[in-house]
């Protein structure tokens, strides 16, 4: 297993030779004391990418390098702001497995081949505190690259970075930058040397990529695409987290799945629909590969807190132990299910029609109009939808129809739900209040259905008890819990739904 680490660092343009003022005023920087040489490192990379740059394009870097403190295969995942989480591999001839896998959503199993290399003579220097803990890395780098493919050319230059050492305030690299600014040294135009070796070595019009289809500016077509890309986007960046068991992430990863499969549906009048209801259908696979996992993630974390908040004295038997057991299980069970599914064929061709989709989203000619009235459109349909499940569900009486019944209404409110956030940059204020008030909706009837799952797991625990000797009390307690957790579900709903429904919050839409 790799080491995964958190880097957060900027990079600059080099200082002029001449003039180093600024290492001094660096030393007086918010809690820094003192500014220590280490020396000088020769660090020697060759990056990986496919054949038309698929890693570089999404902000990613694969390289193998030597020399310095950690030599090895590195992998760098862009995250949020000036951060990117890197994946470090002990040196090896090959591309480790793991590192392969963790590329797979972006390189979509195209072969990878060494593209760059890239020497850099490294001077480094510690801003440290008072006590002597590093609080930074400030780098002085002279680059040499030199393209590995045909044609290509080598460049040379000089560059400085600011790495935050692990832990550290992020505040201090603004400090930082105050000083280098005040003394003339500007961000670098550049994210990476390997976007800049890319760019002044590679042959000329090597690997452009197709140019994307672009929608008519400020129409529907724009919002709906835009949002496409996004949730395509945060999918393909999802896949590395889903495969290393990060928490939370086979969530959102299903929940892009969701809204993805709920903008193809919702607004099939400006889509070709021969284009993208198939994808609807391989979303809703994978999102059901990927929900065996989730939903038992969900329901081992509402068993456990059911039995960690019952008093010890009604905790009956080995009902702990059980449910461990069980938890174990099925987590195995539906762990390898979804990473099978990440495994296979189809998964891949499903990320090459996602791609298509996002570059090139077959448009019709609705999707050229303006946004306002065909988003309230689909909004209000959406809607629809919503009140007839929900007026069939709160006309049954409780028990098993009414439990699926208020399933289906959460689904159609999610999908109402996930409609008003793409429509939001273009209707404002009225989308989000109705998306506000259908997402009590959900989280309603989302209990509601977690209660009755909840039910029939505790049923099959309680039975598996009895049948090894153990007494069912605390199994037949946690079920009584839940039913009177889904009654009270039952007697919230009819009042969260009059508020999402009520005429006026549709009216806005107008």
């Amino acid at each position: 297993m790799g080491q995964s680490t958190r880097e957060i660092e900027r990079k600059y343009a080099a200082p002029a030779a001449d003039d180093m003022s600024w290492l001094s005023a660096l030393a007086g920087v918010n809690s820094a004391a003192s500014l220590i040489d280490r020396g000088i490192q020769d660090l020697d990379a060759v990056y990986h990418d496919t054949a038309d740059l698929r890693l570089a394009r999404s902000s990613a870097t694969l390289r193998h390098r030597t020399g310095g403190t950690d030599a090895g295969w590195h992998l760098k995942l862009p995250l949020a702001g000036d951060s990117r989480e890197e994946i470090h591999c002990p040196p090896a001839d090959e591309l480790p497995g793991e590192l392969r896998e963790l590329v797979l959503s972006r390189t979509r199993g195209a072969p990878l081949r060494p593209v760059v290399r890239i020497r850099t003579t490294r001077s480094v220097r510690e801003l440290a505190d008072a006590e002597g803990g590093v609080l930074a890395e400030i780098c002085m780098d002279t680059v040499r690259a030199d393209s590995l493919l045909e044609g290509g050319g080598h460049a040379v230059w000089t560059e400085m970075e600011v790495e935050l050492a692990e832990g550290g305030d992020p505040a201090l690299l603004d400090d930082v930058e105050e000083v280098l600014r005040k003394n003339g040294v500007d961000r670098a135009s550049v994210p990476s040397k390997l976007a800049r070796a890319l760019a002044e070595t590679a042959p000329a019009g090597y690997a452009d990529p197709e140019p994307r289809t672009e929608a008519v500016r400020g129409s529907v077509g724009e919002h709906v695409s835009a949002y496409l890309s996004a949730q395509v986007r945060a999918l393909v960046e999802l896949d590395p987290a889903v495969r290393r068991g990060t928490p939370d992430s086979v969530h959102r990863m299903r929940v892009a799945c969701r809204r993805l499969r709920g903008v193809l549906r919702v607004h099939r009048s400006v889509l070709e629909r021969e284009a993208v209801d198939p994808l609807r259908g391989e979303l809703r696979w994978l999102a059901g590969e990927l929900g065996a996992e989730r939903d038992h993630e969900v329901l081992a974390d509402r068993l456990d807190t059911g039995v960690r908040e019952l008093p010890d004295e009604l905790v009956l038997g080995p009902v702990a132990a059980r449910l461990r057991a069980w938890d174990v299980a099925g987590g195995d069970t539906a762990r390898r299910r979804t990473l099978d599914a990440l495994a296979s064929a189809r998964y891949l061709a499903l990320l090459d029609r996602l791609s298509e989709l996002s570059d090139r989203p077959p448009l019709r000619a609705k999707a050229a109009r303006k946004p306002k009235k065909e988003m309230a459109k689909a909004l209000l349909k959406e809607f629809e939808r919503l009140r007839q499940r929900m007026d069939r569900a709160l006309a049954l009486p409780a028990g098993p129809d009414r439990d699926a019944a208020v399933h289906q209404a959460r689904k159609a409110a999610k999908r109402l739900r996930y409609a008003a956030e793409t429509a939001r940059p273009a209707l404002g204020k009225p989308a989000r209040r109705l998306g506000k008030r259908v997402k009590a909706v959900q989280q309603v009837c989302g209990d509601h259905h977690d209660s009755a799952v909840a039910r029939d797991a505790l049923r099959r625990l309680a039975v598996a008890a009895h049948a090894a000797g153990e007494p069912g009390f605390t199994w037949g307690l946690l079920h009584g819990q839940e039913r009177a957790t889904a009654r009270a579900r039952e007697q919230e709903l009819p009042e969260i739904w009059r508020r999402a429904s009520k005429a006026r919050l549709r009216k806005a839409l107008r």
